[in-house]
């Protein structure tokens, strides 16, 4: 790597691009916002407003990397910084993203070591991204300036940082669980990973739980020593559900240096929520989601991705069971299924989706009537402000993953049913379960608690409803998406001796 000092004081690493990129009529390229507007990558953009001579640094595909540079384009709006990608071909990008993180790494960071598939894994192609990041991130750097690296895609980058430009801070966030150490050791290059991560100033993850098994990974496997445990904060719910700890490691030690370890899940934009749903485009769609309703059946929305760890077959099948065992509710309840569409190519999530497809065609084919189709199936990913307007009509929202690192579905959910009642159902297995105090808490592995948490929404009175939500709406409006950005970054400058 060049030892090249850059002027950028504040860089981001992240796969994900902070705009989509497309064409005008004219056919000349045009940067247009993400089709969901919430979440961290406006948080992210807004970052450069306070941040003079910012970078952020993505990919782009091309069809032969060979004399291809790092494409560098000037950004204003909203924010200004300098948008850098990193060129790579198909193959890399195959063998990079959709193989190696999503057939090895994504089913063991899920807890599926069953899916695990390390054959057609290239370590040499990941190794290779991650070094073109890393070094893009060196020579953009400025002296002693902030580097924040986003998900596992990049665990390797802030070794070869590091290595680099000892002067920079960096700071790295996991987007996804963090799987007990038995399950993370599966992976061959768990060392590797391991020592990368600890070359960070600062680790974070969604909840403790996360921590805590990152925690105990790096102290088994590369012998790194653990601070003393603290108590939770006060916003995790500390006991009760398979995924609350009581206490967590703050910090850990080594080869010389101390690595903080933050608890700190992504937030929402509850205020975006809440003036969405007074926006006209939205009341329309609200209306059009009555107008498809009859006024007397309760309407239970889903929303995920098709993916074998989001318990979508479970979730049908507990509809299944609810429409045997309840006869009244024939004619009075409605699941819309909002489930997006995998990109092609990945053998797993076709054979997902096809299980998904036929399943919900059987049980419409079995129960429904002439003026009544239980399930509503939709697998277009769906405008958020369509999102929206099903968050604000569904009485029920059913979210039961079978392991999920945050998920942000649940905590818009509540944004937008504040003051208004409305039942959450989520699996004990999400990152939000430990926060959101109100929520019916179920487990997708267990037939029979799936069972008793429907009937339970379905029953629920007015008052208790409205109880649960405002808990459930406190908890996302005292830490929004922006409040984890600062906390995540305001720790960088706290240099703490060991």
């Amino acid at each position: 790597m060049s030892r090249k000092i850059g002027k950028s004081k504040f860089i981001i690493l992240y796969h994900r691009t902070p705009f989509d990129e497309a064409k005008n009529k004219s056919g000349e390229r045009i940067w247009i916002d993400q089709k969901s507007p919430n979440g961290i990558i406006p948080t992210l953009r807004n970052l450069f407003k306070s941040r003079v001579d910012g970078t952020w640094i993505a990919w782009r595909e091309v069809e032969k990397v060979e004399g291809e540079d790092n494409e560098k384009i000037e950004m204003t709006e909203p924010s200004s910084f300098t948008l850098q990608r990193i060129p790579l071909d198909k193959n890399e990008i195959s063998s990079f993203y959709h193989i190696t993180s999503k057939e090895s790494f994504w089913p063991i960071l899920h807890t599926f070591p069953t899916y695990f598939d390390v054959n057609n894994a290239d370590w040499n192609i990941f190794e290779e991204v991650n070094k073109r990041f890393a070094k893009a991130a060196c020579e953009e750097a400025a002296l002693n300036a902030t580097i924040w690296v986003h998900d596992y895609n990049l665990w390797l980058a802030p070794y070869y940082i590091r290595n680099e430009r000892p002067d920079l801070k960096i700071a790295f966030f996991h987007h996804t669980p963090f799987p007990g150490n038995d399950v993370f050791a599966i992976l061959p290059w768990r060392r590797q990973i391991i020592e990368s991560l600890l070359c960070c100033d600062i680790v974070g993850f969604h909840i403790p739980r996360y921590t805590e098994n990152f925690a105990r990974a790096a102290n088994c496997l590369v012998g790194a020593k653990k601070g003393p445990k603290e108590n939770v904060n006060t916003k995790f719910i500390a006991v009760g559900s398979a995924l609350t700890e009581p206490s967590v490691t703050p910090w850990l030690a080594h080869a010389g240096r101390k690595i903080k370890l933050l608890s700190s899940p992504v937030g929402t934009s509850p205020g975006l929520i809440q003036d969405l749903i007074k926006d006209e485009n939205v009341k329309q769609h609200i209306y059009e989601i009555e107008k498809g309703t009859k006024k007397d059946r309760k309407l239970i929305l889903s929303a995920s991705r098709v993916d074998y760890t989001k318990g979508n077959e479970e979730l049908l099948l507990a509809f299944e069971r609810l429409l045997e065992k309840r006869k009244d509710l024939h004619g009075k309840v409605v699941l819309m299924l909002a489930c997006v569409a995998a990109a092609t190519g990945m053998k797993i999530y076709e054979e997902t989706q096809r299980s998904i497809e036929e399943m919900a065609g059987r049980i419409n084919g079995r129960f429904g009537l002439i003026d009544w189709v239980p399930i509503r199936f939709s697998t277009r990913r769906i405008p958020y402000e369509e999102m929206v307007a099903w968050f604000a009509k569904a009485d029920i929202c059913w979210i039961t993953p079978l392991r999920d690192g945050l998920n942000l579905v649940a905590k818009e959910y509540a944004a937008a049913r504040k003051n208004r009642g409305g039942v959450l159902v989520l699996s004990e297995f999400t990152g939000a379960s430990v926060l959101l105090n109100g929520a019916v808490l179920t487990n997708p592995y267990s037939h029979r608690r799936m069972d008793e948490s429907i009937e339970e929404a379905i029953g629920m009175n007015k008052e208790e409803q409205i109880i649960r939500m405002s808990s459930m709406s406190k908890a996302v409006e005292s830490y929004t998406v922006d409040d984890w950005a600062i906390e995540q970054l305001e720790y960088l400058d706290k240099q703490v001796e060991i």
